[in-house]
């Protein structure tokens, strides 16, 4: 067995400093006094009472959950429905189209994506706001929801199901009695990637939205264009603190969930 030497903790140190070094500085001068985000100022809180002051940056970010929580939504029981399908049906006419459709926005580029759900709004003549940005992140998300519930449902113990139909149950009770209960923390962990996405997302959520539509990400980009101010430093720090609650508390809960299975 190798040893872990000097190098490699020099390399993992660094490897952290360059991922989590930006991140603690744009915390730490979200409580600058100044400014200007390159001076110290002294520690304050006004910026905190500026953002929720800010009543444009508000509404975005209201828009923002609200278009997070209904595309995961939708994309984790669409992409739970694909992985079902692709899971128990090995063989069927056009599986090979299917997935491909499922999974092709995993490798495209979000630019192509975008471009190509606005020519189909425009095509359809549909009106860009908040559903088309719903339904443009629900597609999206698809691909990486069902890539997450195939994998579980991969070591699924199927006579679990069958002896649920040999006791009476129906198909639809079956899955919510049995299967569903056995895949969710696949289901909810595909729900919080797909809510992080669409969290996260600017490229495809330019070219869907419309008039009164613009999202947190939208926002923040046109606001660092005219320079970073520490209002922005603000926002930031409450999304990751906010990023970091939830990740803790899942975690929390899916380790429970492990020791009480045991």
């Amino acid at each position: 067995m190798r040893r872990f030497g000097a190098f490699h903790l020099a390399a993992l140190v660094a490897g952290f400093a360059f991922l989590y070094l930006p991140i603690v500085a744009l915390i730490a001068y979200s409580f600058n006094a100044s400014r200007l985000v390159t001076v110290w100022g002294g520690f304050s809180t006004h910026w905190y009472g500026a953002l929720l002051r800010n009543e444009p940056l508000l509404d975005a970010a209201w828009l923002t959950i609200r278009v997070a929580l209904v595309s995961a939504t939708l994309a984790t029981v669409l992409g739970t429905l694909a992985a079902l399908a692709l899971a128990r049906y090995r063989i069927f006419s056009g599986r090979t189209l299917f997935s491909g459709m499922v999974m092709a926005p995993l490798v495209m580029p979000e630019v192509i994506t975008g471009l190509s759900l606005l020519l189909l709004f425009v095509a359809g003549d549909v009106e860009r706001g908040y559903w088309t940005v719903v339904i443009a992140h629900a597609t999206f998300s698809l691909g990486f929801a069902c890539i997450v519930v195939q994998a579980r449902l991969a070591g699924f113990d199927r006579s679990l199901e069958e002896a649920a139909r040999d006791l009476g149950a129906t198909p639809t009770e079956t899955f919510r009695t049995v299967t569903l209960p056995l895949i969710w923390p696949a289901v909810a962990a595909a729900w919080m990637l797909a809510f992080t996405l669409s969290l996260d997302d600017l490229v495809i959520a330019s070219f869907t939205t419309g008039p009164g539509a613009t999202t947190l990400p939208m926002r923040l980009y046109s606001a660092i264009r005219l320079g970073v101010t520490p209002e922005i430093n603000a926002a930031c720090t409450i999304m990751i603190a906010a990023v970091a609650v939830a990740v803790i508390g899942a975690s929390l809960l899916m380790k429970r969930d492990a020791l009480a299975g045991r």
